[in-house]
């Protein structure tokens, strides 16, 4: 593993983060998503010892994921643009006795060497980049992964309520200044076409063995109130 990732560069609003959610204490997640479970437990090779295989968190946040992973015996990396997050993450292993390794950096330039990950995922941490850096993002994800190794996307889409209630910038494909749905207050975000999903695996080289698109429409007293709609992509580097 290279370990120049103190240097890295981010966008600036992956900035919004640290200094408007992570740093005040917001979104410290706990407990793993379950997507991120249930990935986890059909991915991850059969013929090789937990303690072997290799799981990388795109976005790790408070470490809420990799936590689950680490107790059931995976080796667990991070990598976070946000240093109270690392931080956070950090002190809850140290406390649980658990092993990680969680890095502050940016995710379009990994700092780990070829093939070295048996799996990927992103828990809604790419939509926070303009649609150019999640393909960076992504082609670094299949340079680091093994071959047979597998990458989940999660990224929001474009039926999302959120998605109609902001400003599309066109040159990075970010919506800006969302004022509606339940996507108020977390920044800029990219929301995902199908087209977009597509050309984001297949332009890194990776094959897509399974794609979904989830959407929930909540209703309050008979009235549709907001939808919230989703992507759930696994890849598979050849």
């Amino acid at each position: 593993m290279k370990t120049n990732s103190s240097s890295a560069t981010q966008p600036a609003q992956k900035n919004f983060w640290e200094a408007e959610i992570y740093s005040k204490g917001q979104h410290l997640c706990r407990y793993p998503f379950d997507n991120i479970v249930t990935f986890v437990y059909r991915n991850y090779p059969r013929h090789k010892p937990r303690s072997e295989i290799r799981i990388l968190e795109l976005g790790s946040g408070a470490g809420n994921n990799l936590w689950f992973a680490a107790r059931e015996g995976f080796q667990v990396y991070g990598i976070e643009f946000s240093e109270s997050a690392v931080a956070f993450a950090r002190d809850r292993f140290a406390q649980d006795g658990l092993q990680g390794h969680f890095i502050f950096g940016s995710f379009t330039h990994l700092p780990f060497e070829e093939n070295f990950f048996d799996l990927i995922f992103d828990r809604g941490s790419l939509v926070c980049v303009s649609f150019p850096d999640a393909c960076k993002t992504i082609r670094e994800a299949a340079r680091v992964l093994l071959p047979g190794g597998r990458l989940f996307l999660n990224p929001y889409s474009r039926a999302h309520t959120s998605f109609s209630c902001g400003r599309l910038d066109e040159a990075t494909l970010l919506t800006r200044d969302i004022a509606g749905g339940t996507l108020v207050g977390v920044g800029s975000l990219c929301f995902y076409d199908e087209k977009m999903v597509d050309a984001l695996i297949t332009e890194s080289g990776l094959q897509i063995i399974s794609k979904k698109h989830k959407v929930i429409t909540e209703i309050a007293h008979g009235v549709e109130q907001h939808i919230h709609a989703e992507w759930e992509v696994t890849a598979q580097k050849p």
